[in-house]
């Protein structure tokens, strides 16, 4: 079983930089899809960024059109973590973030969440 374990929330102002962290545990996942979601008080959640597995140590990374060029994603697999820089905070960044990793083998969908870690950046 995986487990998700997120960190670096916190509440910092406009303009500002935090640096979120993701560390797995019970299955190395090199392979799997990595990625961010954010949810906000009253909305869905939704995507943020995502690394992506390409085969051998290729990774593709993804980000939501409101976070590019701001936000940054990287993955240390020797740590089986992945990490969001996040810069140029604003305040409708404010939101839980959470981690997520999936992967799919043999017709298998395997998908895990972490508990979220609330960021709020205050005007």
């Amino acid at each position: 079983q995986v487990q998700l374990a997120e960190s670096g929330g916190g509440l910092v102002q406009a303009g500002g930089s935090l640096r979120l962290s993701c560390a797995a545990s019970g299955r190395t996942l090199s392979r799997y899809n990595m990625g961010w979601f954010r949810q906000a008080p009253g909305k869905e959640r939704e995507f943020v960024a995502r690394t992506r597995w390409g085969g051998g140590s290729v990774y593709y990374a993804d980000y939501a059109d409101s976070v590019k060029g701001r936000f940054t994603i990287s993955r240390d697999n020797g740590k089986n973590s992945v990490y969001l820089q996040m810069n140029s905070l604003k305040p409708e960044d404010t939101a839980v973030y959470y981690c997520k990793a999936d992967d799919r083998r043999d017709g298998v969908s395997y998908e895990y969440w972490g508990q979220g870690t609330q960021v709020t950046v205050s005007s």
